[in-house]
Order: C-alpha cells, then sequence, then structure tokens
C-alpha cells in the first residue's frame, strides 16, 4: 500500500472526539483519471473563444463523455481491486470517472489503511467521519484521482450568507437611477443601473438553473407575491422546475431563505425565464453537493443554460486532487455551452478564518476554477468594492491564459508585505462583479430583508440568459463558458475602482483601475455586451 493522500492536522475550526464506530455506514467516493482531460479543455476554449473557428459549436453531450471517461485499464483496475474485497461499486458520473460504494468505517480502514474518526466543527457543532491519512495499492494508484470523505473536511452553510448594511443615500451619484434606489435596490434599479431589458424572453425552452442545498427550498407562493410587488408587469410567475439530485426535494411548506431569495430575483431580471430548482439532498458538506449536481446536470440531454451557484468553501478544506475534479468537471459543462456563474464568497481574503488564525490569505472554491466566470460584490452608487468580498489567487490552479496579462500587472501595485500571503502563480479571482446587496424578497409570505451577498451572481446570470435568448432569436449558439470573452472585451465592463476586503490583520486586497483581486474587470453593461458578442 501507498499513502495516496495526508495532512497533518484538520482544518481550523475542527477537533477530533473521538473513533468512529467501525459499524458506522458511509459512501465511499472514488474518482479516476479522466484519459483525455488535456483535449477536452482544448476544445472548451476553443468554443469559448471569439475569433475562433470553432467558437460557439459546442460539444455534445457524447463527445464531452467520451473526453472526460477514464481509460478501460484505469477503470477496470479500480473496480478489480474494490471487488476483491467484496465491494460492489456503482458508477455515479456519466463519464464512468467517479464510483461509488457504501462500506463500514470498518471495512474503510482496512480498505484503505486508514483511521477514521469523527470530528467536530467548533463553531456549528456538528460532527462529520474523516480521516488524516489513506493509502491504496500500488497498482492502483496512478488510476485514481482521490478518494472521499477522506482528507477533505466539509464547512456548512453558504459563502453568500454573511450581516450585510444597507448603502447610503449621499452615494447615490453616477448612472441615470432613481434617488430611491441608493437605499432600495429593487429589480427596477438593477435594470436601470446595468441597462437590463424587462422584455421576456422569446424562446422558453432555454432554463435558467439555481443551486439549493442544506434544504434551502423555493416556495413558488412567495414568488408570486414578490412578482406582484417588485414585478406586476408579469402576470404569470414561472414555474419552478424541480431537479433532484440525491434524492433532493422543494418542500413548499419549509422555504428557505437563500432558496426563496436567489429564485425570485431570478424571475424578477431573467423575465420569462424558465427556472430550474436543483435541489440537492446532500447534508454532509458542499463536496458532495458540487460533485452530485455537476453529475447530475451532466447527465441531462437538456440542461439549463446559466447557472447559478452561491456557495463556496475555503480551498483548505479541501485538496487539490478533488478541487481539480470538480473542476473538470465544471469544464465539461462548459463545453456543452452552460454558463457557470458563481460567488466569490464573503469572507474577504481570510476564507473566514478568526484575526488571529489567519496566517495566510485562503481563496474560496469554486470561485477559483479557472472554467467559470466568478462574481465579486458590489455596494453603493456609484459602484465600490464589499469589504467582506472575496477575492485573491488560488493555491491550486495556475493562472489561465485569458487573464495573464491583467494579473501580472495588477500584482506589481500589491504591497511587498503581503509576499507569503498569496499565491503569485494561481488563478486570479473574482472575473467581474455586480452589486451584492439588493432589495428584499419575501419569506412565508412575509416582506424580508436579505442577508445575503448573492445579488451580484443573480444580476450576472439573468444578464447572461436574456443575452442567450437574444442570441437564439439570431440563430446564434448560446455563450457558454464567458471567461475568454469577458477579458477580450473589458469596455463591456464598467470598472470600479474604490474599496478593499481587509481581513488577516491586513487591508486585504484593493480595487484599482484595471482589473483587480476584488472587483475582477467590473460591472456589465448590457448594451455593451450585446454589441461584443455580435447584436
Amino acid at each position: 500500500m501507498r499513502v495516496h493522500q495526508r495532512r497533518d492536522a484538520p482544518p481550523t475550526g475542527f477537533v477530533k472526539t473521538g473513533a468512529a464506530a467501525d459499524d458506522q455506514v458511509i459512501p465511499i467516493s472514488l474518482a479516476i483519471k479522466s484519459q483525455d482531460f488535456a483535449t477536452l479543455e482544448k476544445k472548451l476554449y476553443a468554443v469559448s473563444t471569439p475569433g475562433q473557428d470553432e467558437y460557439g459549436q459546442h460539444l455534445t453531450k457524447d463527445e464531452v463523455e467520451e473526453l472526460a471517461a477514464p481509460s478501460d485499464e484505469s477503470a477496470s483496475a479500480v473496480k478489480e481491486w474494490l471487488m476483491s474485497h467484496g465491494l460492489s461499486p456503482e458508477t455515479v458520473s456519466p463519464s464512468g470517472n467517479m464510483l461509488r460504494v457504501n462500506m463500514s468505517v470498518k471495512q474503510a480502514n482496512e480498505l484503505l489503511d486508514a483511521d477514521y474518526a469523527t470530528f467536530k466543527d467548533t463553531k456549528s457543532g456538528r460532527q462529520t467521519v474523516r480521516t488524516l491519512s489513506y493509502s491504496v495499492p500500488a497498482s492502483v494508484q496512478d488510476h485514481i484521482s482521490f478518494v472521499h470523505p477522506t482528507v477533505q473536511f466539509p464547512i456548512y452553510g453558504s459563502s453568500s450568507s454573511q450581516g450585510l448594511t444597507k448603502r447610503q443615500a449621499s452615494k447615490l451619484v453616477g448612472r441615470d437611477v432613481p434617488a430611491s434606489c441608493a437605499d432600495d435596490f429593487t429589480p427596477s434599479c438593477a435594470q436601470q443601473f446595468y441597462g437590463i431589458p424587462s422584455t421576456p424572453i422569446k424562446d422558453t425552452s432555454k432554463h435558467v438553473g439555481a443551486i439549493g442545498v442544506n434544504d434551502q427550498f423555493a416556495s413558488e407562493a412567495d414568488l408570486k407575491l414578490f412578482l406582484q410587488k417588485y414585478r406586476p408587469d408579469i402576470t404569470s410567475a414561472p414555474a419552478l422546475n424541480l431537479i433532484p439530485v440525491v434524492g433532493g426535494v422543494n418542500n413548499q411548506s419549509d422555504p428557505g431563505l437563500e432558496g426563496n431569495f436567489v429564485t425570485q430575483w431570478l424571475a424578477g431580471l431573467a423575465t420569462g425565464a424558465p427556472i430550474d430548482y436543483i435541489s440537492v439532498g446532500d447534508q454532509d458538506d458542499l463536496f458532495d453537493a458540487l460533485v452530485d449536481m455537476t453529475n447530475a446536470l451532466l447527465n441531462q440531454t437538456n440542461p439549463p443554460q446559466v447557472i447559478d451557484v452561491s456557495y463556496a468553501l475555503p480551498e483548505p478544506f479541501i485538496d487539490e486532487p478533488t478541487a481539480n475534479h470538480i473542476c473538470q468537471s465544471l469544464a465539461q459543462l462548459g463545453a456543452r455551452g452552460l454558463s457557470v456563474i458563481v460567488g466569490s464568497g464573503s469572507r474577504g481574503v481570510s476564507g473566514g478564518e478568526d484575526e488571529g488564525e489567519c496566517h495566510v490569505f485562503n481563496p474560496e472554491f469554486p470561485a477559483t476554477c479557472p472554467y467559470v466566470t466568478t462574481i465579486g460584490g458590489t455596494t453603493d452608487i456609484p459602484e465600490t468594492a464589499w469589504n467582506i468580498s472575496g477575492g485573491g489567487f488560488s493555491m491550486f490552479f495556475p493562472i489561465p491564459s485569458y487573464q495573464t496579462a491583467d494579473v501580472a500587472t495588477y500584482q506589481k501595485t500589491i504591497p511587498s508585505s503581503y509576499t507569503g500571503l498569496y499565491n503569485t502563480t494561481g488563478r486570479g479571482f473574482p472575473d467581474i462583479s455586480a452589486m451584492a446587496s439588493v432589495s428584499n424578497f419575501y419569506w412565508s409570505g412575509n416582506l424580508t430583508v436579505p442577508e445575503f451577498m448573492s445579488g451580484g451572481i443573480i444580476i450576472t446570470s439573468s444578464l447572461i440568459a436574456l443575452l442567450n435568448d437574444e442570441l437564439a432569436s439570431a440563430g446564434k449558439a448560446p455563450l457558454g463558458f464567458l471567461n475568454p470573452l469577458i477579458y477580450a472585451n473589458k469596455d463591456a465592463f464598467t470598472d470600479v475602482t474604490s474599496g478593499s476586503n481587509p481581513s488577516c490583520n491586513t487591508n486585504g486586497f484593493s480595487a484599482t483601475t484595471g482589473w483587480d483581486a476584488i472587483t475582477g474587470l467590473g460591472s456589465p453593461v448590457y448594451s455593451k455586451l450585446r454589441t461584443a458578442v455580435g447584436l
């Protein structure tokens, strides 16, 4: 047996409480390396980069699965190893690159030469079963990417949920919006501020997807109330089409705050777009939710064209092979023509660590994945960076080619005292930004003040959905993976040049002219993006 992964200690905030019970059953996932991801990545950039001959010619479901699949040798080696221990794995990804099998802690310890224990999250009090090290036979080590749950630790909840405060009316200068928008940034304000049209989409076969985890259900009754107040011109609320993942439901008697917030604002801005509510039944951690969500979407013949993901976790809670696997799955979605829009987090540069325990900056995942479009948070009019918005540089993923020059320019402005706090060769995030704190929403029949920072994700997702509809009417393909287009059209964004995200006993990263590691390239202007995509 060879050690495959290990960590010296659990992440900050977790303490070991004792050995896990031998008879406790845990679902073990095994990721098998894809045989040709390099070709898939090359295809992704070819279909996503304006000016390329293949631009807009997105891959089919079968084409993506063929490129993402493991080799026959790899798949056979891993399955034979498991079956030799009396285990019958189930293939849970469309390409066959992930297996899952339920086993007891005793079986897992024997199979993986591990020492599973119970760890307690000191903030939430929740407990989880993990090991700090595991091994696999030499005959399968080169075929396996990672095994989960092992050294990856959960973080409970959404990184977009942090206390927010109202912007000040005195800040209202700049774009032509009513004075009331300074205190109450409604859907109408967003439409005027970013130039988002209010006309309904024409092609209702194209959907927008919103992710719900941790029992974040979305109420159709509350959605109707929201539209009656903020979009009375919409006479019929869009249905919330449930995409259940691992037993996920949409319990109408128990709506969640974030589930309601996201779906109501999507309906309020992406006028007429059907909304797919992707409810994930995993309750242990966000890793499982992301893996199962991507597998479910990849398994669909006609998935939603835009995916809104407002959840994140600091990179130190996972590991590079795990993050790579999820990121490669997100690349598969992009290759099929889906735009994945994620938040940059709402824990500043600290990733949620207390000031006394924060010794390096902690970037957020999947915000750091180079195959998604990451949105930072702004506030005020004119916009300034939100002071708890995430941003920085990945510890896992290198700088992608589409932002090499921008990152190099920005890093020249970073204080020399930050040396060692961040990875100078890591993918920079966010890519762009938009208003984080928006107006109220309905929850259980009552108008509720949001405590979420995901407004910018919703604004961007809605804007892309409307652009896709215009492109479809013009006989053109959906935008898919956005970043090559975005970085090639910087003038389609309003540069945000003030604000920072102080934490870790530093001032964090500062907004400045051009791309920066808190607001990206700035906030979108719909009319300029229309021009950029040839409309």
